[in-house]
Protein backbone atom coordinates (compact mmCIF):
# COMPACT_ATOMS: atom_id res chain seq x y z
CA UNK A 1 0.00 0.00 0.00
CA UNK A 2 1.34 3.54 -0.92
CA UNK A 3 0.35 6.94 -1.95
CA UNK A 4 1.40 8.34 -4.92
CA UNK A 5 -0.18 11.60 -6.73
CA UNK A 6 -2.00 11.73 -4.19
CA UNK A 7 -3.78 8.83 -4.90
CA UNK A 8 -3.84 5.91 -2.60
CA UNK A 9 -2.50 2.07 -3.91
CA UNK A 10 -2.30 -1.07 -3.47
CA UNK A 11 -0.64 -3.57 -5.35
CA UNK A 12 -0.07 -7.52 -5.21
CA UNK A 13 2.49 -8.74 -6.97
CA UNK A 14 1.86 -12.24 -7.77
CA UNK A 15 5.69 -14.28 -7.78
CA UNK A 16 6.97 -11.13 -10.41
CA UNK A 17 4.55 -12.57 -13.18
CA UNK A 18 1.67 -10.18 -12.36
CA UNK A 19 0.95 -7.36 -10.81
CA UNK A 20 -2.51 -6.31 -9.72
CA UNK A 21 -3.50 -3.02 -8.85
CA UNK A 22 -6.39 -1.03 -7.34
CA UNK A 23 -5.78 3.08 -6.93
CA UNK A 24 -8.64 5.35 -4.99
CA UNK A 25 -11.16 7.41 -6.68
CA UNK A 26 -10.44 10.04 -4.25
CA UNK A 27 -7.24 11.39 -3.19
CA UNK A 28 -5.74 11.42 0.31
CA UNK A 29 -6.54 14.56 1.82
CA UNK A 30 -4.22 16.83 3.37
CA UNK A 31 -3.45 16.90 6.96
CA UNK A 32 -3.93 13.19 9.27
CA UNK A 33 -5.89 10.58 7.74
CA UNK A 34 -6.44 7.23 8.22
CA UNK A 35 -5.67 4.91 5.31
CA UNK A 36 -6.42 1.18 5.26
CA UNK A 37 -6.11 -2.08 3.61
CA UNK A 38 -8.45 -4.83 3.79
CA UNK A 39 -8.31 -8.42 1.75
CA UNK A 40 -11.33 -10.73 2.24
CA UNK A 41 -10.54 -14.02 0.95
CA UNK A 42 -13.32 -15.18 -1.58
CA UNK A 43 -12.09 -18.81 -2.68
CA UNK A 44 -9.03 -21.62 -1.32
CA UNK A 45 -6.03 -21.91 -1.85
CA UNK A 46 -4.62 -24.37 -4.37
CA UNK A 47 -1.34 -25.09 -2.99
CA UNK A 48 -0.42 -27.60 -5.21
CA UNK A 49 -0.66 -25.51 -8.28
CA UNK A 50 1.82 -22.52 -6.25
CA UNK A 51 -1.61 -20.28 -6.11
CA UNK A 52 -2.98 -18.55 -2.49
CA UNK A 53 -6.50 -17.52 -2.28
CA UNK A 54 -8.72 -15.61 -4.39
CA UNK A 55 -10.15 -12.48 -2.70
CA UNK A 56 -11.18 -9.11 -2.96
CA UNK A 57 -8.22 -6.19 -1.98
CA UNK A 58 -10.06 -2.84 -0.55
CA UNK A 59 -8.57 0.83 -0.03
CA UNK A 60 -9.97 2.90 2.88
CA UNK A 61 -9.87 6.66 3.13
CA UNK A 62 -11.13 7.97 6.34
CA UNK A 63 -13.88 5.12 6.87
CA UNK A 64 -14.62 5.52 3.33
CA UNK A 65 -14.16 2.87 0.74
CA UNK A 66 -12.30 4.48 -2.10
CA UNK A 67 -11.34 1.28 -4.58
CA UNK A 68 -11.56 -2.17 -4.75
CA UNK A 69 -10.74 -5.27 -6.84
CA UNK A 70 -11.39 -9.03 -6.80
CA UNK A 71 -7.83 -10.95 -7.16
CA UNK A 72 -8.20 -13.73 -8.83
CA UNK A 73 -4.84 -15.65 -7.12
CA UNK A 74 -2.69 -14.60 -4.30
CA UNK A 75 0.74 -15.75 -3.29
CA UNK A 76 0.69 -18.80 -1.30
CA UNK A 77 3.35 -18.30 1.37
CA UNK A 78 5.84 -15.50 1.98
CA UNK A 79 8.71 -15.16 -0.42
CA UNK A 80 11.79 -13.22 -0.77
CA UNK A 81 15.04 -12.40 0.96
CA UNK A 82 15.13 -10.00 3.54
CA UNK A 83 11.64 -9.28 2.83
CA UNK A 84 8.34 -8.41 4.90
CA UNK A 85 6.66 -5.84 6.17
CA UNK A 86 8.44 -1.86 5.95
CA UNK A 87 7.08 1.39 6.23
CA UNK A 88 7.19 4.75 5.04
CA UNK A 89 10.10 3.08 2.36
CA UNK A 90 10.36 0.54 0.05
CA UNK A 91 14.39 0.13 0.13
CA UNK A 92 15.00 -3.13 -1.55
CA UNK A 93 13.39 -4.40 -4.96
CA UNK A 94 10.22 -2.77 -5.35
CA UNK A 95 6.81 -4.53 -5.48
CA UNK A 96 5.28 -2.88 -8.28
CA UNK A 97 6.37 -1.01 -11.43
CA UNK A 98 4.84 2.10 -10.34
CA UNK A 99 7.58 3.20 -8.24
CA UNK A 100 11.46 2.93 -7.93
CA UNK A 101 12.68 2.32 -4.52
CA UNK A 102 13.22 3.06 -2.20
CA UNK A 103 10.11 5.87 -2.90
CA UNK A 104 10.31 6.86 0.71
CA UNK A 105 7.16 8.42 1.98
CA UNK A 106 7.35 12.63 2.66
CA UNK A 107 4.13 12.87 5.26
CA UNK A 108 4.25 11.79 8.81
CA UNK A 109 3.43 8.02 9.54
CA UNK A 110 1.70 8.37 13.15
CA UNK A 111 0.45 4.98 13.97
CA UNK A 112 0.77 1.67 11.73
CA UNK A 113 -1.46 -1.65 13.04
CA UNK A 114 -1.27 -4.81 11.02
CA UNK A 115 -3.66 -7.13 11.63
CA UNK A 116 -3.34 -11.01 10.43
CA UNK A 117 -6.27 -12.35 12.25
CA UNK A 118 -8.19 -12.63 9.28
CA UNK A 119 -11.61 -11.19 11.05
CA UNK A 120 -12.86 -8.19 8.99
CA UNK A 121 -12.24 -5.10 10.73
CA UNK A 122 -15.13 -2.68 11.87
CA UNK A 123 -14.94 0.67 12.20
CA UNK A 124 -13.75 2.01 15.87
CA UNK A 125 -15.68 4.87 17.37
CA UNK A 126 -12.12 7.01 16.96
CA UNK A 127 -12.08 6.21 13.04
CA UNK A 128 -15.73 7.25 12.73
CA UNK A 129 -14.99 10.34 14.69
CA UNK A 130 -11.34 11.13 12.37
CA UNK A 131 -13.62 10.79 9.00
CA UNK A 132 -16.05 12.74 10.62
CA UNK A 133 -13.61 15.43 11.51
CA UNK A 134 -12.17 15.39 7.90
CA UNK A 135 -15.00 15.66 6.16
CA UNK A 136 -15.93 18.51 8.50
CA UNK A 137 -12.46 20.54 7.70
CA UNK A 138 -12.89 19.84 3.76
CA UNK A 139 -15.55 21.81 3.64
Amino acid sequence: MFVKDNKLHYVHNYVGAQEFHVESGDTVPEGKSILRYEFEPTGNPDFAKGKGSAGRTQLYIDGKLVGQVDLPVTVPLLIGLGGGLTVGRNPGSPVSQLYGPPFAFTGTIFKVTADVSGQMLQDTEEERQAASKAAMSRQ
